[in-house]
């Protein structure tokens, strides 16, 4: 038995609610930006992924005008800071409503560092920062998709394994429905198959 939901029937936020808890989990955008009067800005936002590989580009969704938005309209750039387990309570401290013109930065205690090519500042504690231009923008709905270049990515030495970014010492967090937010837990491995290797489905094997 299934229980069955009709968009069309139901308020935006209950069907909201309803998305973001069966599209779990979400990996987590922390945007920093800045206006054009030098306000910094960071908020985390999780509806974000890869959009292409050659050119390198990431996506993310703001719902709603924000800041993130406004600042990335204005400058055309942004820094996607990865959102790691240790850092909890300081991502949720800059998903607080402030006022227009506050930093989040300042307010929440989170320290900065430059970035190398563009004009936001990466959190410094983050372990791996990419930086991005933008490279368009998609109004859809109530929400406007960023598509931004990554022009150069800051990887920490402490998360690196043979030159390679090691999930275990990344410890990413995600989000889940409601206000729950989870870790990476266990993790499984398995490869990819070639067709000449297809040995029948997985339960015939």
């Amino acid at each position: 038995m299934r229980t069955d939901f009709d968009p069309a029937a139901m308020s935006r936020n209950e069907f909201y609610k309803l998305l973001t808890a069966t599209v779990v989990p979400r990996p987590i955008a922390w945007v920093s930006t800045v206006s054009g009067d030098g306000t910094h800005n960071l908020a985390p936002h999780s509806f974000f992924t890869i959009a292409s590989v050659a050119p390198p580009v990431v996506q993310f969704s703001s719902v709603g005008r924000k800041d993130t938005l406004r600042n990335i309209e204005a400058t055309g750039q942004f820094v996607v800071n990865f959102a790691p387990e240790g850092l909890f309570e300081q991502i949720n401290d800059t998903g607080t409503d402030f006022p227009h013109g506050v930093s989040e930065f300042e307010a929440a205690g989170i320290a900065v560092e430059p970035s190398l090519r563009v004009k936001p500042s990466r959190v410094a504690a983050s372990p791996v920062a990419l930086e991005c231009e933008v490279h368009s923008t998609l109004g859809i709905g109530d929400s406007t998709i960023v598509f931004g270049r990554v022009v150069h990515a800051a990887v920490s030495q402490d998360v690196l394994v043979d030159g390679h970014p090691e999930i275990a010492r990344l410890k990413p967090l995600s989000r889940l429905g409601k206000d729950e937010w989870g870790t990476v837990g266990g993790v499984r491995e398995i490869s990819r198959i070639r067709h000449a290797d297809w040995r029948g489905p997985a339960g015939d094997r």
